[in-house]
């Protein structure tokens, strides 16, 4: 709900399920030029506790004045400042600060992410960790970042000269916010790049914590700029913009595809991490306890609102029944919880519109699978955003919760007879993310990761990142790729300079006689 500035600013969460952090801000607000400041307009929107579905803070309603005093501010640092014009040396000293800073705000950061969006804190501070990790890795790269170079002995050399692009407009999701607002700030500034950070409006809160950082760090004044916002008007604005060259998004198809469509005007550069529907391949050769507990994990850790959930479970027909009755039996034993208790595995889900998505979900399931576990509210639960970890077996290819990203707590498992309709089956969606193969034998595994239609493959493994390799998807998951080299390419200019060293070889022209 859009709120004028002259509303009560917050309302103060009581209720011990959900305590609420010491020294919240009396609204949150943008930051736009090194200054934290209200909408134009003074308009503002809630921001609700996922524990308690109470409004319990307002933020500043972005909109295209907003954004366009953000990119202004960005222009005009890349233009007239330090940062896009210093060695890599000297800002990856600034990246490492930063990445020091994070670590050492890593509980409190926990603690304001944990609240915001629901997820146990235990998972809350492993995302502070990786998001420490994102901007030391980037600080590294950047300095022994090597460009090509040709030579054509006595006659010519060819290298590459790469230039930071202008200013970057990032949008985020509101799963794991800090971390993977890290994921593009990290190599957006790493790059020499300025930018403008466009947060998902469910989860505000953590994202003001870099202002402070940056600050402290030493990145220079108007480099990072965040505007908050409903998406149809503050990430709208930010799309739209002429003078933002790049945009980075990660969220839902959906979405995706309008942002295509609104860049292609501009021809900006494009990078989009969209949604997922990943299998996870189980032979009858596979280590059953590992894969079980790698499959429960990866679909029912960080509420099970993650891009890249093995949410359709695909099993050889002569271990289905036993894998079904373990599976089951374990998801029955994942402990619901508050977030912020250490012994939670999964929290609330992010907000009530989420979470009557995802229920509906559940409900329909009821009626295209068997349900073996969850299925609806967890006793003792009875406000919030809290769902069982539910579970479907028997799951044909052409229901919808096989088909759909649900995007929470629950799995579709499936049988199949041979390797050729376990391939089927797994490329058999609109979406291509990520696929997660357990087999013990070595050619199967991976002709099978070769065949199957994702971006990502995990043999034997559950989702392990390593932040060299690219991360991205194909089909309806996804428009380029970024992590490692990939996000230097993204955020970057690659300019090619070709030089003579010897005679001249020009084709003449209206030569004279």
């Amino acid at each position: 709900m859009i709120q004028s500035a002259d509303q009560t600013p917050s309302v103060e969460i009581r209720d011990a399920a959900a305590p609420a952090p010491a020294g919240l801000p009396a609204r949150i607000q943008h930051y736009i030029d090194a200054e934290f400041v209200d909408s134009a307009d003074g308009e503002t929107f809630d921001v609700i506790n996922p524990v308690t579905n109470e409004t319990y803070i307002q933020a500043a309603a972005g909109k295209k004045e907003d954004v366009d005093r953000a990119v202004a501010a960005a222009k005009r640092a890349f233009h007239e400042g330090p940062w896009s014009s210093m060695l890599p040396r000297e800002r990856s000293r600034v990246l490492h600060r930063i990445a020091d800073l994070v670590e050492e705000r890593g509980a409190r950061l926990a603690e304001l992410e944990s609240f915001d969006t629901g997820l146990p804190i235990t998972q809350a501070l492993g995302q502070g960790r990786r998001a420490a990790e994102n901007f030391r890795f980037f600080a590294d790269l950047i300095v022994a970042q090597a460009d090509d170079t040709y030579k054509v002995p006595g006659r010519q050399i060819n290298y590459v000269n790469r230039k930071p692009i202008g200013v970057a407009g990032l949008i985020t999701p509101w799963n794991t916010p800090f971390m993977l607002e890290s994921w593009k700030l990290a190599p957006a500034l790493a790059t020499g790049n300025s930018v403008v950070l466009k947060p998902a409006e469910f989860t505000p809160l953590s994202a003001g914590l870099w202002a402070g950082i940056f600050e402290e760090a030493g990145l220079p004044r108007g480099v990072f700029n965040l505007v908050n916002g409903i998406g149809e008007q503050a990430g709208d604005a930010l799309v739209k913009h002429p003078e933002v060259p790049l945009i980075s998004f990660t969220g839902e198809s959906s979405t995706g595809q309008l942002i295509f469509a609104n860049a292609a005007p501009h021809l900006k550069g494009l990078s989009m991490e969209l949604g997922g529907k990943s299998p996870a391949i189980v032979f009858a050769d596979a280590d059953l306890e590992a894969a079980t507990n790698a499959t429960i994990f990866g679909v029912f850790s960080l509420n099970g609102e993650r891009c890249t959930a093995g949410s359709r479970i695909l099993v050889e027909r002569s271990i289905y029944d036993e894998f079904v009755r373990r599976y089951a039996a374990q998801a029955e034993r994942v402990r619901i919880g508050y977030p912020h208790q250490p012994e939670t595995e999964v929290g609330a889900l992010v907000h009530p519109e989420h979470f009557e998505k995802v229920m509906s979900y559940v409900e329909l399931g009821k009626t295209e699978g068997r349900l073996v576990a969850g299925g609806g509210r967890p006793e003792g639960f009875e406000a919030g955003n809290f769902i069982q970890p539910t579970v479907f077996a028997d799951v044909p290819h052409t229901a919808r919760i096989f088909q759909e990203e649900i995007f929470g707590p629950v799995v579709a498992i499936t049988p199949f007879d041979t390797e050729e309709e376990a391939l089927h089956l797994a490329n058999g969606t609109k979406y291509g993310l990520a696929a997660y193969i357990w087999t013990n034998d070595l050619k199967r595994s991976h002709n099978f990761a070769q065949a199957v239609e994702a971006g990502m493959v995990w043999l034997n493994s559950n989702n392990v990142r390593d932040l060299r390799t690219p991360f991205g998807g194909v089909k309806a998951s996804g428009l380029g790729h970024e992590g490692g080299y990939r996000s230097i390419d993204f955020y970057t200019d690659q300019q090619a300079v070709h030089i003579n060293l010897g005679e001249v070889h020009n084709p003449v022209f209206g030569k004279a006689d």
